[in-house]
């Protein structure tokens, strides 16, 4: 029906434009997909992926002891790269069953949690998790932590260009170097000597199970081992990631039940790490030296420094340094050198008890008075260098004098102490030791040496038990001793253990020398400790038996 001018009511008139409003709407809507194809499309051919952050890529460099074991680290960032062939294969299961179990076929993004995480940033919700691991190396290692919507844009086009430019083990194994697994270790290698002491190479199922576990929370996880809480939390996680792993065939049913939660290295390290950093000091800077470079390169640049340390024996020096009780207002210095006579390497070097309040090693750089120790010397008129000048001082460092001795175990070869075996990088061998030895006594000179002390070997009759002989001298006598010289010698070790005390100074922040207490008797302190590094320095037999089965010579 019409109106009257003959205007067609408006509903009529909707009725019969609605199928040409919906296909104009239809084709505004194709129009606008079209558009944001396209505009997808050009963004990802502009998108470039980024180089590494400067603090993903910067390694630490790690010391070892002469067997390997870990003894610390130098650098800005706790992180060491490994190749994924250095990685077990179990290893990178678990961390895939625990964080992208579609990670070897996915394209490199989750749609579903790139929709969360872009709802938690409109309506500034918490962050959201469930990225893939494509998503967590683009976010950790080559993207601003910012959040936006832009950034979020970015990381996910980032993802998918690197997974088609790049093979999924190269994506893994640039994750498995820059992840966060607490503990201050950025990476796999570093996790697994600060969780376990091992290498990332030697982690057992259980082990690398744990570690894929820790990702999901590394700040709170971190404390597993000291916190029993934390500890049970994460055993459950970790239970979770091994059933994951055999329903995805990576582990037998068989290895999942052989599992057992491992035992995690306590957290925060104790005092005995502590000593280590008088050790690290010294192999750095030699380490520095031999390459040519400053300490500050070495510390970043992501080398494998291997000492001539035993880390077992070291730690036996610091238990058996501190049970000296000290005296009232009396500060005792015990300074300990062993090294290997005719090579030079130095196995222990005990140089304080404390290095966060004294950083100053006593063992090589201390001055402390020599007394009668050099008297066995008295007869090498034409000592050579540095023997000769060794002899003229009043006061050598515990280091020179074990060298001194050394020599006169080594038939009077004097080796260059070294502490430095070999440095490594990415794999490759930069600097080898070659111990650098001269003659400084004939062997008639140091034959008498070796008789005046009294130190060296001592025959014994077949079949029975040897004995270890140590000379002992110092400043002072009686009751007025200010420093006690310890030292024994064979063709494996020359060991040098001193004493000295100090005292408050008249001035604050100044010490000055002072006569060491009589209780414990400090000559008799000095040669327990002797006899009882003796036996773990040369696996000499139970430490009780050996620290009885010595013959002391007091000079």
């Amino acid at each position: 029906m019409l109106r009257r001018g003959g205007r067609t009511p408006l509903r009529i008139r909707y009725r019969r434009t609605r199928g040409r409003r919906l296909r104009r709407l239809f084709q505004v809507f194709l129009t606008l997909i079209a558009s944001l194809c396209a505009a997808a499309v050009v963004a990802y051919h502009l998108t470039t992926v980024p180089e590494p952050h400067p603090e993903t890529v910067t390694q630490s460099t790690v010391f070892l002891d002469a067997g390997g074991a870990y003894l610390g680290r130098r650098g800005p960032v706790d992180r060491q790269d490994v190749p994924l062939s250095a990685v077990p294969r179990h290893v990178q299961e678990a961390v895939i069953a625990a964080e992208n179990r579609s990670f070897r076929t996915d394209s490199g993004i989750s749609p579903r949690a790139l929709a969360r995480a872009t709802l938690a940033t409109l309506t500034g919700g918490d962050p959201q998790g469930g990225s893939t691991i494509t998503q967590q190396y683009v976010k950790n290692a080559l993207l601003s932590p910012e959040r936006s919507l832009s950034r979020k844009a970015r990381e996910a086009l980032i993802a998918i260009k690197l997974d088609r430019t790049r093979t999924k083990d190269e994506i893994l194994e640039g994750y498995l170097n820059t992840v966060y697994f607490g503990r201050g270790a950025a990476g796999i290698q570093s996790a697994a000597r600060n969780y376990f002491g091992v290498d990332a190479k030697s982690l057992t199922v259980a082990q690398g199970a744990a570690l894929a576990s820790i990702v999901n929370i590394p700040s709170y996880y971190e404390k597993a081992g000291s916190d029993p809480e934390v500890t049970a939390t994460l055993e459950n996680r970790w239970e979770w990631v091994l059933d994951a792993m055999v329903a995805g065939g990576s582990i037998t049913a068989g290895q999942r039940a052989a599992a057992r939660f491992p035992a995690f290295r306590f957290y925060p390290p104790g005092e005995t790490e502590g000593q280590r950093q008088y050790l690290i000091d010294v192999a750095a800077r030699e380490a520095a030296d031999r390459l040519g470079i400053a300490e500050d390169q070495l510390a970043s640049g992501g080398y494998s420094v291997t000492t001539t340390f035993d880390l077992a024996a070291q730690d036996r020096a610091t238990q058996l340094v501190e049970e000296h009780p000290g005296g009232k207002g009396v500060r005792v210095h015990t300074a300990v050198v062993g090294m290997v006579p005719g090579d030079g390497a130095v196995r222990l070097l005990y140089g304080g008890s404390d290095y966060a309040r004294q950083p100053f090693n006593d063992a090589v750089s201390g001055a402390v008075e020599a007394g009668t120790v050099l008297e066995p010397f008295s007869g090498a008129r034409g000592a050579g260098e540095p023997l000769g000048t060794l002899l003229r001082t009043a006061a050598p460092t515990p280091l020179r004098l074990a060298a001194a001795y050394a020599a006169v175990a080594a038939d009077g070869r004097y080796a260059t102490p070294y502490t430095v075996a070999r440095i490594t990088r990415e794999g490759r061998t930069v600097y080898r030791a070659r111990p650098e030895v001269r003659r400084v006594l004939d062997e008639k000179e140091a034959g008498e040496a070796d008789a005046r002390s009294g130190a060296g070997p001592v025959p014994v009759a077949a079949g029975s038990a040897g004995a270890k002989a140590f000379t002992t001298g110092g400043a002072g006598g009686g009751i007025t001793r200010r420093t006690v010289w310890t030292t024994g010698y064979d063709g494996r070790l020359a060991l040098t253990v001193a004493l000295f005390a100090d005292r408050a100074g008249g001035r604050k922040g100044t010490t000055v020398p002072a006569q060491l207490p009589n209780e414990p008797s400090p000559t008799a302190f000095a040669q327990r400790v002797a006899a009882g590094l003796w036996a773990a320095a040369t696996k000499g037999g139970p430490k009780g038996a050996a620290e009885e089965d010595v013959d002391l010579a007091d000079n």
